[in-house]
């Protein structure tokens, strides 16, 4: 049985990821390192801020310190905020498949996105309370492709509702391969959705959808029987 939806939310639920490159990309000028929309989507994407950064600069043969990192991490953070203000960054049909999801299991949010970023969005669209737990990338040690993100969630989906929640009882909604095999990592199904990358470099996933307005709990259902 369906026991609960974990959602990714870059992505998924926002549509920030060209937000994501932009910031990236201006903070990194500033320090002389050029990013490419390509390399983005391409290399980064799957990343928290802090991987992104770490894998950047190994890349560009970069050595930064953990200081360093840290303001690089503030500065886009203050860059995104900036980029986000006064617009909906909503993907056209979220809000309502968020709210359609919610009134039938409980829901949670496993994300590389800051807390502060997440809860901003869902704030300003009234979503918030819809989810059960949210866990962002400051919640785990290790962020996606581990399995660490929707393992905590899976924890906290336990807690809040009193009962043992299962990995397998649980189905996970993605936009990325780094995303799917996290959750399939963590032993979660997967949904990939078509928003950043096409479906071939989602195959990964138990199921491809276009966008969360596609969303059926009756064919999320069906991947688990």
């Amino acid at each position: 049985m369906l026991r609960a939806i974990v959602f990714d939310f870059d992505g998924v639920i926002a549509n920030s990821e060209p937000l994501h490159f932009r910031a990236f990309r201006e903070v990194l000028a500033r320090r002389g390192v050029e990013l490419t929309e390509p390399d983005y989507y391409t290399r980064y994407l799957g990343f928290d801020d802090l991987g992104a950064f770490r894998a950047i600069a190994k890349d560009r043969g970069r050595t930064w310190s953990a200081a360093e990192l840290t303001s690089l991490i503030a500065d886009k953070a203050e860059r995104m905020e900036a980029l986000e203000r006064g617009a909906s960054v909503l993907f056209p049909g979220a809000a309502d498949a968020i709210r359609r999801a919610a009134s039938m299991v409980p829901i949670a949010i496993a994300s590389g996105a800051l807390g502060a970023e997440i809860r901003r969005v869902l704030d300003g669209a009234n979503l918030t309370h819809h989810f059960k737990a949210i866990v962002a990338a400051e919640d785990t040690a290790a962020g996606k492709p581990a399995p660490d993100p929707y393992q905590r969630a899976v924890a906290l989906l336990s807690e809040s509702v009193g009962d043992a929640v299962l990995a397998a009882d649980c189905v996970a909604i993605e936009d990325s391969r780094w995303g799917i095999a996290s959750a399939r990592a963590a032993g979660l199904r997967a949904v990939g959705v078509t928003s950043s990358y096409d479906a071939d470099e989602l195959s990964e996933a138990d199921l491809i959808i276009g966008s969360l307005a596609d969303l059926d709990i009756t064919s999320l259902q069906r991947l688990l029987d």
